[in-house]
C-alpha cells in the first residue's frame, strides 16, 4: 500500500522534508493534495474531522493504512527504519531525531524572516518588521545553525560524509533542503558565507548527485520554490549583513 502524504498543493514548505526521504527510497507515495479528484479538500477532511480518533493538528501528515502521523520529525523518525535512512544503532536514531528537530527549530526561524508578527498578515503588512527579523537571522541565526551543523558534520566519528552514522540518513537529506532554500531566500547572504561551511556545502552536492534524487529534482513532481512557502525569496530582505 503507497503512503499518503498530506500537504498544501503548489508549495514546497515542510512537506519536501518528507518527499525528499521518499524519493531517495524510491518509496510508492501519493501526494494527496496534488492528486485529481481528491485535492486539498482530502487533507482539510481529516484535519476537520468529528469522528477520526487521532486527528492532525496541521500538515504534513502521513498516512501509513489507518495510521496517521504528524510533524515532520516524527514523521521521517517512523519512515527512516523502514526506508532504511536511520543509523541501525538504537542510540544514534535518537541523535537523528535530535538533528531532525534542530532543523524544524531553524526552519521555524526562516519561517519568521518574512512572517514576524502575524501569520495570518500578508507579507507587506509587515515589511519593515520582516526586514529587521531579517537582518538578525542573517547576522545571528544563520551561522548559529549552519556553524552548529558544520561541526557535527566534522566531529562525527564515523566520517564527515554524513551527519550522523556512516550512511546516509533523513538528516542528510533535510539539510540539502535547507541549503537550497537558504540558497533561494537569501542568495546574497549565502554566498558570502559559502567559505565557512565546506562539509555542508559538500553534503548538498553529494545529495544532489544521488541518483534517485537527481531525478526527483529534474522531475515535474519537484515544486519550485515560490513566494508561498517557508523559504521566500524578497530581495529586500536578502541584506548585506
Amino acid at each position: 500500500m503507497a503512503y499518503e502524504l498530506y500537504y498544501w498543493d503548489g508549495i514546497q514548505g515542510r512537506g519536501e522534508f518528507v518527499r525528499l526521504a521518499l524519493e531517495e527510497a524510491g518509496a510508492e507515495y501519493i501526494d494527496v493534495a496534488r492528486e485529481p479528484g481528491r485535492g486539498t479538500g482530502a487533507m482539510l477532511a481529516i484535519m476537520k474531522s468529528e469522528s477520526e480518533p487521532h486527528i492532525p493538528f496541521a500538515p504534513p501528515f502521513l498516512k501509513d493504512g489507518d495510521l496517521i502521523i504528524p510533524h515532520v520529525a516524527n514523521i521521517l523518525f517512523y519512515l527512516g527504519p523502514k526506508l532504511g535512512l536511520t543509523p541501525e544503532d538504537e542510540g544514534l536514531r535518537y541523535v537523528a531525531n535530535g538533528l531532525q528537530l534542530t532543523v524544524t527549530d531553524f526552519v521555524a526561524e526562516v519561517h519568521d524572516t518574512h512572517h514576524p508578527i502575524d501569520t495570518s498578515l500578508y507579507y507587506e503588512d509587515q515589511k519593515q518588521e520582516a526586514k529587521a527579523r531579517s537582518a538578525a537571522f542573517i547576522r545571528e541565526r544563520i551561522p548559529k545553525f549552519l556553524g552548529y551543523f558544520e561541526r557535527v558534520l566534522r566531529q562525527n566519528p564515523e566520517g564527515t560524509n554524513h551527519l550522523v552514522g556512516g550512511a546516509l540518513t533523513y538528516v542528510d537529506l533535510s539539510l540539502f533542503q535547507v541549503i537550497e532554500g537558504l540558497s533561494y531566500a537569501f542568495p546574497k547572504a549565502i554566498a558570502k558565507r559559502r567559505a565557512e561551511y565546506p562539509g555542508l556545502l559538500a553534503l548538498h552536492g553529494a545529495v544532489a548527485k544521488r541518483p534517485n534524487i537527481a531525478r526527483y529534482l529534474a522531475s515535474p513532481r519537484r515544486l519550485a520554490f515560490n513566494e508561498e512557502g517557508i523559504f521566500r525569496h524578497y530581495p529586500e530582505l536578502d541584506g548585506s549583513e
